[in-house]
């Protein structure tokens, strides 16, 4: 269990907190680029910052305070120019850095311009990469936005899915260094919601977890295997600071402030061989629904859902001072010291470098992650062998990573794979041995 104090410490994200400070040097995804296909301005609120992202006309995208300096007008409700945004209460207009570039009533009675040129608004960094926006919030110098391999994989399907939740981020993260649950919350959970009663799955036998440069790994054996088997020699990645990579996707939980989160799912499915040579033209970005319309409870159907159940399920921020840990939590405790040291470690020195930061372009590419399905979505494989894969396949019958993928993406899917999705209702998926 924790103290009160600590687990302030890790879930407090807001401007002035430690791990807020801390969160801020790193790149977030905050957005996906189709957003913007039908509208130029969108709120948004990010580690307890309300904040407006938007995209010019010159196609150049920027991501500032919510309210005008001016008289603190809804910049959401503004306009963008070919330039920057601009306040619809009174005409200010600001750059992507946040400088004023122009204040019409203003300039008429001071040509010289002296107050537009010492008023800025805040302003925050933003990059587009793989369909999705990312802002950085922390200060000089600003790190490399990584270009992780997957990226930049040939042939295939990406596209990213948000959700917001009512529950804090760091509940959510701890998540990706928890190997059992997978058996409980997916497998066997899905085995009971299908009406069956058993048998359950295989049993986890065994775990063990390393840290390196980019996060930790962690290794699983269950019942039947041995220790050839790829999810105990190479395993998955949970991602510092914030983020889970499973060699075919990624996750992210976004702090939106102390009780919000925002879910980030970015899926890349490689296409058979047989439809090959694939080129996307544009990664599409969706928003899942949470509830059943319906009944008001959780959608328990997709495996992202079904997390997102137990996260939110803990309330809005655990208390950790009432838990009880096992052997089973090993990585969390790992985790949770390590963000310990780095809050540390940036208390004593402010120029601290957080783990895993990339200040090296050169460096900077196609930056490689332990992957237990690497090759086969670099050479690809034939229909009938991808169909049979047993972390990949199950990608081929269906979404089952998130639940409410809109028909478009779906039909789009299906012309890349070249056959029909089967619409089921629940999924069988990795690690079920049935």
């Amino acid at each position: 269990m924790l103290s009160e104090e600590k687990n302030r410490l890790l879930t407090q994200v807001g401007p002035g907190t430690e791990m807020g400070e801390y969160l801020r040097r790193y790149w977030h995804p905050i957005a996906g680029e189709s957003e913007f296909d039908d509208k130029s301005i969108r709120p948004i609120r990010i580690l307890g910052e309300d904040l407006v992202l938007y995209k010019d006309l010159g196609g150049n995208y920027g991501l500032v305070d919510r309210h005008c300096p001016h008289r603190s007008a809804d910049m959401s409700y503004g306009y963008v120019e070919q330039s920057g945004i601009r306040c619809s209460y009174h005409g200010w207009q600001f750059g992507a850095d946040g400088q004023c570039l122009q204040q019409p009533y203003e300039e008429i009675c001071d040509p010289s311009a002296r107050m537009c040129k010492s008023t800025r608004i805040k302003a925050y960094r933003v990059q587009a990469k793989a369909g999705m926006l990312w802002a950085y919030m922390g200060p000089e110098p600003v790190p490399e936005l990584p270009d992780w391999e997957l990226f930049n994989y040939r042939n295939g399907f990406a596209q990213a899915i948000f959700a917001e939740l009512p529950c804090n981020w760091f509940q959510c993260q701890e998540n990706s260094i928890d190997p059992v649950h997978f058996e409980w919350t997916h497998n066997n959970w899905t085995i009971r919601q299908s009406g069956e009663t058993g048998p359950y799955v295989p049993a986890h036998l065994k775990l063990a977890f390393e840290e390196f440069e980019y996060g930790f790994t962690y290794h699983r054996l269950r019942a039947g295997e041995d220790e050839n088997n790829v999810m105990w020699t190479t395993g998955r990645v949970t991602l510092w600071p914030n983020g889970f990579y499973l060699g075919h996707h990624f996750e992210w939980r976004v702090p939106i402030d102390d009780q919000h989160t925002l879910s980030v799912l970015w899926v890349f499915s490689r296409v058979p061989r047989e439809q090959e040579p694939y080129v996307q033209g544009k990664i599409p970005s969706w928003y899942g629904p949470i509830r059943d319309p319906q009944t008001g409870r959780w959608i328990t159907s997709h495996v992202a859902n079904q997390d997102f159940v137990v996260w939110v399920g803990q309330g809005a921020i655990t208390d950790r001072t009432r838990e009880k840990l096992g052997q089973s939590d090993k990585g969390i405790v790992m985790m949770r010291r390590r963000f310990f040291e780095e809050l540390d470690a940036l208390r004593e020195d402010p120029n601290h470098v957080p783990k895993g930061l990339i200040r090296d372009a050169q460096k900077n590419r196609d930056l490689y992650l332990p992957s237990a399905c690497r090759d086969e979505l670099i050479d690809g494989l034939p229909r009938e062998e991808l169909a049979s894969h047993p972390l990949l396949g199950p990608y081929l019958k269906d979404f089952f990573g998130q639940a409410g993928q809109p028909d478009a993406v779906r039909e789009a899917y299906e012309e890349a794979v070249g056959q029909k999705m089967q619409g089921a209702q629940l999924f069988t998926v990795h690690g079920a041995g049935r």
